[in-house]
């Protein structure tokens, strides 16, 4: 018995049956991010902790504890207590205490303690994805010296925090180069899809983006834990990584590029062969075979445009997926309104690919291929102007949710980075508008002809130089000092040739003064965005302003929120000699009745100043209450705190903090808290 094998199938009903598999795939991987995305604010804070910093208890604590503001990842190894010659007291038992809104972990402490002064460091990721660290001290009995050095490094800094903000950078062009590269050749030039140039754009996106998300994978571990390189081949804390939010966002990512490799290869195989086959079907048929080419041709048309349809779903498919993995990991999925955020950064993150990757892929199509039709051109400011409008809608609603205030626009790093950015699309957008008026400029009749003409010319010239060649290749040996046969004539020839290709795609790509004023201002655009990308990376990995005003509250007084302590900083500047510094202030539980206070004082330099005199005044205006003057108890060099400090009623009380340097240079700084 004689088995047939079936016909091959047209590749576009190769691409239906492709995309709801992909589609379904993506649908998991959403609703698994999605369900694990919990409303938070991002990055956390530590808000409290058991003992407090600085405090002196009469007995050893049974347990140390810490309290943060939003959901944090911790492992055993986390909190680490150490005595003051260095050794660890802690059980090494990470202890889950959470309950309701309040998040908080702890760990048991050995019995038997003796006095002396006690270091506690930890170590978390918060929910958006950026690690978190910090150390402070606490005394039974009395302070004592300690050999323990607090840790001066965050966590996430160092060499290994720079590779993977280098690895960041790297996926964030990558990803921009892949999806706008795609967009450029299915938008506006679908004949790009068979030039060379455009197709090594679009590969060497593909593979930036793999190999970036590869590294982050890899760095991951020691990123958010030891800050060593050689972490990268502990097999466990890989383990640890996958389990986690940011883990499954990697892996998603690298399954999303396996399939976005499957589209590359369609992209520039059977579609790049079909744009191929309808330039040569162009070409005039002799009036016999009109009928049947005719008919041929518009079928061909319609499995190509039947083609081109299924990678347009296809490819947003999975742009969008691999944008999710990026909403669905960082700041978008914390804070307010999460269900909206995340969406919004996915089409925000595809907005900005489409623009600033078409403007990439013009870039390389105006110097690689100089018979870049004008209409293609048009077509790209078009999807650019409307690629902008997106980028600014989401961008202004991500801004709102991030900032939450005016002031924080200067009053947070992250608020004066986004001015950066701001400023810089601003300047990209300016240049667009130039770039828009070579555009318009473009003759492409008298454009085309004039390449066609330099075309023309060189090839006359590259034929006769070529007819030199081969006569000379036929003379005898004896009459040439070297024969093409030897490698070193041979590698002249080949010189030569690529030199005179070189000088006419140059004498093509100069033959239309606006080609070579657009090709100009879109290298500056170019140039332009490497920079917002650039400050988008940082921006990413940065405090939201938001976050950082949730301590100080706005329009300069700080918020009460339950069970969290009051905490603002104020300069100071009493004039003298070593006079500046900055005191830290801390009022827990910032409410009604008893609180307890904690002053600190650093100099410009970070370290503590032991100023010789301090005070506090506390003063209700709206009540006519106070000024409460208070004079807290030195507890430590640069550390004052009292106890049992009494606010009568709610309202926005001002804290005059009074600094002293010396004898005569003293000062009064201020500043307006919210008391519940």
């Amino acid at each position: 018995m004689t088995a047939t094998a079936p016909a091959p199938a047209p590749v576009r009903a190769h691409i239906p049956a492709f995309l709801p598999r992909c589609a379904l795939v993506l649908a998991a991987l959403l609703a698994t991010l999605f369900a694990a995305a919990s409303p938070a604010t991002a990055h956390a804070a530590l808000t409290a902790s058991d003992p407090k910093d600085g405090a002196v208890v009469a007995t050893a604590p049974a347990q140390v504890t810490l309290s943060f503001s939003e959901q944090v990842a911790m492992g055993d190894d986390s909190i680490r207590v150490m005595d003051p010659q260095g050794k660890r007291v802690d059980t090494g038992e990470l202890r889950d205490m959470c309950s309701g809104s309040t998040i908080r972990y702890g760990t048991a402490l050995h019995s038997g303690l003796p006095n002396g002064t006690y270091t506690v460091a930890w170590q978390a990721v918060s929910a958006d994805s950026h690690p978190i660290s910090g150390a402070f001290t606490f005394s039974i009995g009395a302070p004592s010296a300690t050999q323990v050095t607090l840790p001066s490094q965050q966590a996430g800094s160092g060499p290994v925090g720079v590779a993977y903000g280098l690895a960041r950078y790297a996926a964030y062009a990558g990803f921009i180069v892949l999806v706008g590269g795609a967009a450029f050749i299915l938008l506006c030039w679908r004949r790009g899809s068979v030039e060379r140039p455009l197709q090594k754009l679009v590969l060497r996106g593909w593979v930036t983006l793999t190999a970036a998300t590869l590294a982050m994978l890899a760095l991951r571990n020691p990123y958010t834990g030891s800050g060593k390189f050689a972490d990268v081949f502990d097999l466990d804390g890989l383990k640890a990584v996958l389990e986690t939010k940011t883990g499954a966002s990697l892996v998603s990512r690298l399954l999303l590029l396996g399939a976005a490799a499957l589209f590359i290869a369609v992209l520039f195989g059977a579609y790049a062969r079909r744009q191929q086959a309808a330039g040569t079907a162009s070409t005039p048929a002799p009036s016999g075979e009109e009928t049947e080419a005719g008919d041929s041709g518009a079928q061909e048309r319609k499995d190509t445009a039947d083609l081109a349809f299924g990678l347009g779903i296809g490819g947003s498919v999975l742009a969008a997926g691999v944008a999710a993995t990026w909403a669905l990991a960082e700041h978008a999925s914390t804070g307010i309104q999460p269900g909206i955020a995340m969406p919004a950064d996915i089409l925000h993150l595809l907005g900005v690919a489409t623009w600033l990757g078409g403007l990439a892929a013009l870039l390389v199509a105006l110097r690689k291929v100089p018979d870049i039709e004008r209409e293609a051109v048009r077509r790209f400011s078009k999807v650019a102007f409307i690629s902008v409008l997106v980028v600014t809608i989401t961008g202004v609603y991500q801004s709102w949710r991030q900032l939450g205030s005016w002031s924080a626009l200067t009053d947070t790093s992250y608020g004066r980075l986004l001015l950066i950015k701001v400023g810089l699309v601003l300047v990209l957008v300016g240049i667009a508008y130039v770039s828009r008026g070579w555009t318009a400029r473009l003759a492409e009749g008298r454009g085309s002809n004039k390449a066609a003409g330099a075309k023309d010319a060189v090839s006359r010239e590259t034929t006769a130089v070529v007819s030199r060649e081969t006569t000379r290749e036929t003379v005898p040996a004896a009459t040439l000092e070297t024969v093409p046969s030897d490698p070193k004539r041979a590698a002249q020839l080949a010189r030569q040739r690529a030199a005179r290709e070189n000088a006419r795609e140059q004498q093509v790509r100069n033959s239309d003064p606006g080609r070579a004023g657009l090709r100009r201002s879109v290298l500056a655009e170019a140039c332009v965005a490497v920079a917002l990308l650039a400050v988008t990376t940082v921006l990413t990995n940065t405090e939201p302003g938001r976050a950082v005003q949730q301590e100080t509250g706005r329009n300069g007084a700080s918020t009460a929120v339950p069970n969290r302590a009051v905490k603002i900083t104020l300069p100071f500047d009493t004039g003298g000699q070593n006079g500046k510094g900055t005191v830290r202030l801390e009022l827990d539980p910032g409410r009604v009745g008893a609180n307890t206070l904690h002053l600190w004082a650093e100099g410009p330099d970070g370290q503590p100043l032991d100023l010789p005199e301090i005070k506090v005044a506390f003063t209700l205006p709206a009540k006519d209450i106070g000024p409460l003057p208070l004079a807290p108890d030195r507890a430590a060099p640069g550390h004052w705190s009292s106890s049992g400090v009494q606010l009568p009623l709610a309202g926005e009380w001002r804290i005059d903090v009074t600094v002293r340097t010396s004898d005569i240079d003293q000062t009064t700084v201020q500043k307006n808290v919210k008391i519940g």
